[in-house]
């Protein structure tokens, strides 16, 4: 561990030192003045690697979409709750993490480097479009030959996405170049061929709607992957995780959730959640927050304040205490997400390796133990979560006037099998929003409700991030083009292509 974090802290700083190379004291040293001689001219990859990877801490932790999928209620500036138009720009990932590893792409001839970069792009790609929609992929990253890159369709980035991993996966090789700089897996081959898996298994189900029967994309990409000798991740030894080394305040050093809490107090475990958890006799949420004190999901900014000073400041913080330091693991993809994911395509009929019901039980006792807490005894045979028969919870996050913002009944209630699977990844995904979010819009589970104080036009919870101004100015006219695929234009409202 200790190595892990000074290679960490060490990389990030050679990064620094490869794009600035060294100085001279005079400038006769040079000698042609237009070719530094001390000039790094050959890109130190291993540190592009940890450069990449510093970025995944907050990727996992988007504030917006944790808000979105309400795990978390925002108890102060409650503009997100209430739907503000989510107008981001997506520029810091393809100028950030996905330009390191594309120039890993581009200048490595190490094999297995080559792999890790392909497979950390997939992820980076992955979560990237999930959000917008159709993005650059084909076109980008190619610096000054290509400045206004076309905007692919998103089926067409999920196929790559298939391709690149399934190449990825096929090219690691346990005998080959030790791979260096990786702060996740510390270069072990077979860990990140199950993630190469793992992750598109994830995203093959992630296209439930738009192919939902055996024989096309999605069945055969999950099955194909599932079925790979090399395995998924089926244990929390081998999760996606990245254990953030601790250092300066704001800083990449620092798990952001440790980050969020450390000057602000602005975000509380929400009632959605604290409800859920307590209808299922789930003993997680020791885990989840500080408490079980739920706060009401979508208030304005006055009744949050009123909310707030009723109960003496006293709502659950989002991770309890123990789980929230400078230098607590993020778990990305851990083996219960897997796990689940698997339990519903054996469940569909997608795959045939396995047993729902087993794959079901185990994620759900994978997600107990990345988080330390004893599973209670009956919880995978009671009433609301045996696979068999559990009903899940009838209501959850109700709140009583004046902070009854989701005045109407929201429900879990799980009355099938793929259900109960559904509701359980969702538990399981938290606290990354960006997954919470992208499975709750493709399963509609739990049944969440927006706020009736929303302040969009549609007053319904925002179905993807806007396009941010910058795109606009820099690559209007390929813009134009991807907004013209959206239907109803570039909306917060607009489905993305698997959603529809």
């Amino acid at each position: 561990m200790k190595n892990k974090i000074l290679n960490f802290k060490t990389l990030i700083s050679m990064v620094a030192l490869a794009a600035i190379g060294t100085g001279c004291a005079k400038i006769d040293d040079f000698g042609e003045t237009n070719a530094n001689p001390d000039a790094v001219t050959k890109p130190v990859t291993s540190a592009l690697l940890t450069s990449a990877e510093s970025s995944l801490p907050g990727l996992a932790s988007s504030l917006r979409t944790v808000t979105y999928c309400q795990y978390v209620s925002e108890t102060q500036y409650t503009d997100v709750s209430l739907f503000s138009l989510p107008q981001l720009e997506s520029g810091g990932s393809y100028s950030g993490p996905l330009m390191d590893l594309q120039v890993i792409l581009n200048v490595s001839s190490n094999q297995n480097e080559v792999a890790v970069a392909k497979i950390l792009k997939s992820y980076f790609i992955w979560t990237t479009t999930d959000r917008w929609g159709d993005i650059c992929y084909s076109e980008a990253l190619k610096g000054q030959s290509n400045l206004t890159p076309k905007y692919d369709p998103q089926e067409d980035i999920y196929k790559g996405i298939f391709k690149d991993l399934k190449d990825a996966v096929a090219a690691l090789n346990v005998n080959g170049a030790v791979v260096k700089g990786d702060v996740v897996y510390g270069g072990d081959v077979t860990k990140w061929k199950k993630l190469g898996n793992t992750i598109r298994l994830m995203a093959a189900l992630r296209l439930s709607k738009k192919y939902p029967n055996n024989g096309q994309l999605a069945q055969v990409e999950f099955n194909d992957a599932a079925t790979n000798a090399a395995g998924i991740i089926s244990s929390n030894s081998d999760n996606f995780t990245i254990i953030p080394p601790g250092g300066p305040q704001g800083s990449v050093f620092q798990n952001p959730w440790y980050a969020t809490y450390f000057s602000r107090d602005d975000y509380g475990i929400s009632k959605t959640m604290t409800d859920l958890m307590a209808g299922l006799g789930d003993t997680r949420m020791s885990a989840f927050a500080t408490n079980s004190v739920g706060f009401p999901y979508g208030l304005t900014r006055d009744l949050a304040i009123s909310f707030t000073n009723s109960i003496n400041n006293g709502h659950g913080r989002v991770l309890a205490s123990g789980k929230r330091t400078e230098t607590s693991p993020i778990v990305l993809i851990g083996a219960s997400q897997a796990l689940l994911a698997w339990a519903e395509g054996l469940e569909r009929g997608w795959a045939t390796n396995g047993s729902a019901q087993t794959a079901y039980e185990a994620g759900i006792t994978a997600s107990f133990g990345v988080w330390g807490v004893a599973m209670p005894a009956g919880y995978l045979t009671s009433a609301a979560a045996n696979y068999s028969s559990g009903t899940g919870v009838a209501s959850i996050g109700q709140n009583a006037a004046p902070w009854d913002a989701i005045p109407a009944a929201q429900n879990a209630s799980t009355n099938t099998p793929l259900k109960r699977i559904q509701l359980q990844r969702y538990i399981a995904a938290f606290p990354n929003g960006n997954e919470g979010w992208a499975e709750w819009r493709r399963t509609g589970v739990p049944d969440l409700r927006p706020t009736r104080f929303a302040t969009s036009s549609s007053k319904q919870i925002p179905r993807r991030f806007v396009y941010g101004t910058g795109e606009g100015s820099t690559n209007p006219a390929q813009l134009a083009i991807a907004v013209g695929r959206l239907s109803g234009g570039d909306t917060q409202d607009a489905k993305v292509w698997w959603d529809q």
